[in-house]
């Protein structure tokens, strides 16, 4: 009888245990058409999500096709280039040469805004700043995404690019070129 027990335990062990997995794998199996389903979405939100893996992985670029309103008028008739920064943010220091470069290169063709949230009294002007210029909404959904750049089109509010922690000057340029022949 002890022998039939425990060969019926390891029976319901083994059943159990096959049980949990398929569970798991399934669960594994949905998570991962989901993701892929996000990154596709946007992919179409953001054409350069699948050249750009960071972008990709920000929540708020799927949800976000715009800076949430219009932007203020000083800001109008230019892209506009938005880099949500902090001094400690190791991100920041990486993608600070590409932004000095395009700095010089689209001075006085494309607007640059820097938002820094690098500590409380910073961040406070940074939102005062930010609500001036129609970017509240904007700097509220990215305000712990350090290391974010998107590139603004001035008249809809659209966010034309949206990247994270991208060093890659080309990606910017095409963007900016594209947004400076379309106006």
């Amino acid at each position: 009888m002890r022998k039939h027990g425990n060969f019926l335990l390891n029976i319901c062990l083994t059943s159990l245990v096959f049980t949990v997995s398929m569970v798991a794998t399934t669960s594994a199996s949905i998570s991962a058409t989901k993701a892929q389903s996000s990154i596709t979405k946007l992919a179409q939100a953001n054409p350069c999500a699948s050249k750009n893996p960071c972008a990709s992985k920000n929540p708020c670029a799927a949800k976000a096709n715009s800076v949430g309103g219009p932007l203020a008028k000083e800001l109008q008739g230019k892209p506009v280039v938005v880099d949500v920064f902090a001094t400690w943010c190791p991100g920041c220091k990486n993608i600070a040469p590409t932004l000095s470069q395009l700095k010089q290169e689209y001075s006085g063709k494309v607007n640059f805004v820097v938002l820094d949230v690098t500590d409380k009294a910073k961040f406070k002007e940074t939102q005062a700043k930010a609500e001036k210029l129609g970017l509240g909404k904007f700097l509220e959904a990215n305000k712990s995404k350090t290391s974010t750049v998107a590139i603004v089109d001035p008249a809809t509010g659209n966010i034309l690019a949206l990247y994270q922690n991208n060093a890659n000057k080309a990606d910017y340029t095409k963007i900016l070129e594209t947004a400076l022949a379309n106006n």
